[in-house]
């Protein structure tokens, strides 16, 4: 066994709904802790999984998942041959890492973000440096990432917008920041949030792959397109890099059903508009909610919102016991929450009020 994997705490899944719900005596329980949609999937995703051809089973998917990859490189207006999926963005993560890291290496990322970053980097033996993000606005301190590059460096991960702060970062800033990486340096754009950003009418950092050979954009259905469940990820990249990613990328990978699902939700913008919109107007009351009780918070252009509060563990006990769940665990007292629709964040408002008489 690799020395490193001894070291590694065991990941410990979400307790299922249906058996916090049992143990606490919940009528209802209201997930606000992994950033799924709360507004379901698309009704033409559950039509198409109905009508799929079930008698193809057993039979292997298309291991290239032509009609999903033409789909997705029209809508981005990229090329078919630059993009990768994968199961979920767990396993373009993993990928990523396996390629580009060894024992001895350094990768660079903000502190607080996703988690599974570091872990591909120490399972494949690399030392992870931590930045702090900006302290008032949960954005990613661009200057000390870059202060942080040595000979070492091969992998920087920038998630924006971030997870868990919310911040979004602009393509203009990205694009200086990218000019100064060396080209050896591989920069990792994971946009699993994207969708949900509303203050730039053109977010994306998918024009930057072109512009720079060491940039890699990362996308997921799992959030505003709902499909959490069927797991589908990709990466748009420049031809070397995906040539690299498709020579370890399991055969397979994605299974008919999850390209039947995942080709029905790209196809109903209608629902994804719908989710971002709802999204959004939920978010300003949060933030309108903060503000007026005097929480801090960072701003966010993503499904979520990043709080912090003194005994933050204590309130979260409080709110999973009157039905909903939020996010603990990924700072001392801050807690993550999911926005929910507006019925759900009104009552959840009107319970931490409650809890703070």
């Amino acid at each position: 066994m690799k020395e490193q994997i001894k070291k590694l705490a065991n990941y410990i899944p979400e307790e299922p709904l249906a058996s916090v719900k049992q143990r606490l005596g919940l009528k209802k329980l209201v997930r606000l802790s992994a950033n799924e949609n709360p507004f379901g999937t698309s009704d033409k995703v559950e039509a198409a999984v109905k009508n799929w051809n079930f008698a193809e089973g057993n039979r292997y998917p298309d291991g290239d998942a032509t009609d999903l990859r033409r789909a997705v490189a029209e809508k981005l207006q990229v090329s078919q041959a630059q993009l990768v999926f994968g199961v979920g963005l767990d396993e373009i993560i993993t990928m990523i890492s396996r390629i580009f890291l060894q024992p001895g290496d350094q990768v660079i990322q903000t502190s607080p973000t996703f988690s599974e970053y570091a872990l591909h980097a120490q399972i494949e033996g690399a030392q992870v440096i931590d930045v702090p993000c900006d302290p008032t606005t949960g954005k990613h301190d661009l200057s000390a990432l870059l202060a942080q590059i040595t000979d070492k460096t091969r992998l920087i991960w920038v998630c924006n917008p971030n997870n868990p702060t919310g911040a979004y970062t602009s393509v203009v800033d990205l694009t200086k920041f990218l000019a100064e990486v060396p080209q050896k340096v591989l920069v990792v754009i994971d946009e699993a949030y994207i969708d949900y950003v509303t203050q730039n009418s053109a977010p994306s950092a998918i024009p930057l792959v072109q512009q720079f050979s060491n940039a890699v954009v990362l996308r997921t259905f799992s959030k505003a397109y709902g499909l959490a469940n069927y797991r589908v990820g990709y990466a748009y990249a420049d031809p070397k890099i995906v040539s690299y990613l498709q020579s370890v990328r399991l055969p397979y990978n994605l299974n008919s059903l999850t390209q039947t699902a995942a080709l029905a939700a790209l196809a109903d913008q209608s629902f994804v508009a719908s989710s971002v919109s709802q999204t959004a107007k939920e978010r300003e009351n949060w933030a309108n909610f903060f503000q007026e009780q005097q929480v801090k918070f960072f701003p966010s252009q993503a499904n979520f919102m990043f709080f912090y509060y003194p005994g933050a563990l204590s309130l979260a006990d409080y709110l999973l016991h009157h039905g909903f769940q939020l996010r603990k665990g990924l700072q001392q007292d801050w807690l993550r929450l999911t926005i929910s629709g507006a019925a759900e964040g009104a009552e959840l408002r009107k319970l931490m009020l409650n809890y703070r008489k």
